[in-house]
């Protein structure tokens, strides 16, 4: 038996890029900031302890060269490290794409820091197939804050509201009642063909329900239309070996359903828990189950709220040990990070942050895997564990945790 579970705490950094600066983000560091947040403010330590005992504090201080927690006994079979990104992005599909295999050597395609932050003849052929009366926000913007100011607007006018990020992205807020939640999936596909000659990597749906009185909340029927990777990633590569790829939360959109033998949506980390698990026990032989816990970077790191994030990390550390249980004699459990969103940081975008690569594989000898030059060590690892032909980018580190 030969089973693999990737699970991304998105945007879970742990600091030490060595190309931060590069992106305004010199000193940043997820995990460290909000330990030291912990500390501080909530004046009570930050607690992981099957992270911990995975070697999260080894991770941890292999990356960004300080030790933010006691020296922990590490479960046997448990293997720990650090992985740099080579990806010239810091978004979400470049994170998520070279820890399958395939890091994104190009430049995306984003839209100036300016009002309007969208293209004139974007906008007008957006407004002309979508029999639109016009757009509001055409800016770079925070979701919430967006949806809080211009929603009673656009209930008012059928606008939809129109944003962006740091990230290559265009993003379209609608309420799902006025405006319609297949209208708004349309008008985003609309969007999708418009923005592939300017190389935008996504265009995301972002529902939301609610009124002026009450508040606008987002719905979990989050939609991301993205670019294919340009090449076969390691989900390709295990559905062309006969296994099956399981496609938890955002994982199938952000591959654009390539490579995805079964998507299953979910909308916040709890229900993605209850998915993951229910996919590891569906498993069988040569398969993966690939998950994507969004709250971090979503709820949390966007919104900097170290308070959130802290309590979310503590959350999905608890619910560890029903993974642990599931695993059996061959199978592998990884646990890493597409980014970091620090939220303590500058602003309200990704910061450029090494992972944390922290597993658990009965049978195997674990230990540390040292600091990796590539997320694509990662999938090469997988890759080897399943019996996949090694892919043209990374190295896998099985042989250095064998028993």
């Amino acid at each position: 038996m030969a089973r693999a579970f990737l699970f991304v705490l998105d945007s879970f950094g742990i600091g030490g890029a060595p190309d931060a600066a590069d992106f305004g983000d010199s000193g940043a560091d997820t995990l460290g900031h909000i330990a030291r947040f912990c500390e501080e403010a909530r004046e009570q330590a930050l607690s992981l302890p099957h992270m911990a005992a995975l070697g999260l504090g080894v991770s941890a201080a292999l990356a960004s060269a300080h030790r933010l927690f006691p020296a922990s006994a590490l479960l046997p079979h448990s293997f720990h490290g650090a992985a740099t990104e080579i990806s010239k992005g810091k978004d979400t599909p470049s994170g998520h794409w070279e820890i399958a295999g395939l890091p994104v050597p190009f430049d995306w395609g984003y839209f100036p820091q300016t009002v309007p932050a969208f293209p004139a003849s974007l906008i007008e052929a957006l407004i002309d197939e979508a029999a639109l009366p016009g757009i509001l926000g055409d800016c770079h913007a925070s979701g919430t804050e967006i949806i809080a100011r211009l929603g009673a607007e656009h209930m008012e006018t059928g606008k939809p509201i129109l944003y962006t990020s740091a990230d290559s992205v265009l993003q379209i807020a609608a309420h799902e009642e006025s405006f319609g939640l297949q209208r708004l999936y349309d008008l985003c596909g609309i969007a999708r063909h418009l923005v592939d000659p300017l190389n935008i990597g996504r265009v995301i749906a972002r529902p939301f329900v609610g009124d002026a009185a009450s508040g606008f909340v987002r719905t979990g029927n989050r939609r991301d239309l993205a670019v294919p990777p340009p090449e076969p990633t390691l989900l390709d590569r295990i559905e062309a070996a006969g296994g099956r790829v399981f496609a938890i939360g955002k994982i199938g959109d952000i591959f654009a359903q390539k490579g995805i033998t079964v998507s299953r949506k979910a909308s916040g980390n709890d229900a993605v828990w209850d998915e993951a698990l229910r996919a590891m026990n569906e498993a069988e032989d040569g398969d993966l189950v690939f998950a994507n816990f969004v709250d971090f970077d979503m709820i949390f790191g966007h919104r900097r709220d170290a308070g959130g994030y802290a309590a979310a990390l503590e959350a999905f550390d608890r619910r560890l040990p029903e993974a642990f249980a599931v695993l059996k004699p061959g199978d592998m459990l990884i646990l890493t990070a597409d980014h970091g969103c620090d939220p303590t940081w500058k602003g309200t975008d990704h910061t450029r942050e090494r992972v944390p690569i922290l597993g658990l594989a009965p049978g195997l000898r674990g230990g540390s895997v040292g600091l990796r030059s590539c997320f694509s060590d990662i999938g090469e690892t997988v890759a080897e564990h399943l019996g996949i032909a090694p892919g043209p980018y990374g190295r896998s580190f099985l042989g250095e945790i064998r028993a």
